[in-house]
């Protein structure tokens, strides 16, 4: 949902002459608000989605605007655009996912405990990483050396280790073993997905995270991530730069992705963006991530409501509705309309619409905007 020139968004209303949202904000550049208008030069800045994620997305990260820029230039066929993509994702159910540099005494439990990805990274590297403890710099360049070691191993090297502790992980969860110390759960379900592709061994690297439903995480510049499972809203900068790892069958810019990370070890709690509840809206829960492109609001109303206003802010916003019926008035419709689950509104900045809410429960939605 959103006006990214791969994937512009379909205007339903035939009674509308633009075809999609991208034509119609190019033809009412105004209905961006101004702020918006002028800092994003006419664009609207974000990307809306909805993931149902049941395979693994591939472990990968965004570049920042420079890098991004840079990319593009050199490589336009893999990196379409110039801008960066910072993104949230907001759990609709438990959602799981891989993010960001795990404490480096996880790192190096497993180093202890699963031979084979020792074999990957190498004795040299390994020992660096457990001499830097307690130096946080030398810590992010023994870590970055660990993760390019892993990175760049010769195939045959890597697909061999793989298989002998994908044989050993099974054959000890067969006898009744715990395999907790090898993640074993999670590498046999990753190495289902993907046999033989390096990105299984990331789960020694990278946190496991799991959110539960209204549980959000972001994803600023060189974040190492990956979604392992469940349903999502998600919310990005309109870019589709994607710098992969692994996990995936699409083009892997490994050079890029060592240089690029950030190595900052960190617990996986750190990970989890809290919401704040809005102070004029008891309805309104505010995802508003460190970035200027976009902020996320989550719209319960009540079972007993009957009539709610969404308010009008100073920025285009997309509204999604993920439970409840309702009919929606607004000064700027042609006709009301008929919101259910999987509803889209694209609101105008300054546009108030008032909902005569029709379903017993209430209604629970998303709406994505800008708030400079």
């Amino acid at each position: 949902m959103g006006a990214h020139p791969k994937g512009d968004a379909q205007i339903k209303d035939n009674r509308i002459a633009q075809t999609t949202l991208g034509e119609w904000i190019a033809h009412f550049p105004a209905c961006l608000g101004s702020k918006v208008k002028d800092t994003f030069h006419g664009q609207l800045p974000f990307l809306f989605k909805v993931l149902s994620v049941n395979t693994a997305l591939s472990i990968q990260a965004h570049p920042n605007r420079e890098l991004a820029a840079r990319l593009h230039a050199q490589f336009p066929q893999h990196y379409p655009d110039n801008n960066h993509k910072p993104e949230m994702a907001i759990a609709l159910t438990r959602f799981q996912g891989l993010c960001g540099f795990r404490p480096v005494e996880e790192t190096l439990a497993f180093l202890k405990c699963v031979p084979e990805f020792h074999t990957l990274v190498g004795n040299a590297a390994a020992e660096e990483l457990r001499c830097s403890m307690g130096d946080a710099v030398r810590t992010s360049q023994a870590l970055k050396k660990c993760f390019t070691r892993m990175m760049h191993c010769e195939k045959k090297v890597f697909v061999d280790q793989l298989n002998m502790l994908v044989k050993r992980v099974t054959e000890d969860g067969a006898a009744g073993k715990d395999t907790s110390s090898s993640n074993g759960d999670l590498l046999l379900r990753l190495h289902s997905q993907y046999p033989g592709d390096i990105g299984c061994f990331s789960i020694y690297f990278l946190n496991h995270v799991v959110l539960d439903p209204g549980q959000a995480m972001f994803l600023g510049a060189n974040e190492p991530h990956a979604y392992l499972y469940g349903d999502c809203i998600e919310c990005m900068a309109c870019s589709d730069n994607t710098v992969r790892a692994g996990l995936t069958p699409k083009y892997i810019d490994v050079n890029t992705l060592c240089e690029m990370l950030n190595y900052s070890p960190a617990p996986s709690a750190s990970k989890l963006f809290p919401c704040v509840q809005d102070a004029s809206d008891p309805c309104v829960s505010l995802y508003d991530p460190p970035v200027p492109d976009f902020t996320v609001m989550r719209i319960q109303v009540p079972a007993a409501a009957k009539q709610y206003n969404v308010a009008p802010v100073d920025s285009a916003s997309i509204l999604l509705v993920i439970e409840g019926d309702a009919t929606a008035t607004s000064v700027a419709a042609l006709s009301d309309v008929t919101l259910r689950r999987g509803t889209v509104l694209f609101v105008s900045a300054n546009e108030s619409v008032s909902l005569h809410v029709t379903s017993p429960s209430g209604m629970n939605m998303f709406r994505a905007c800008c708030l400079l």
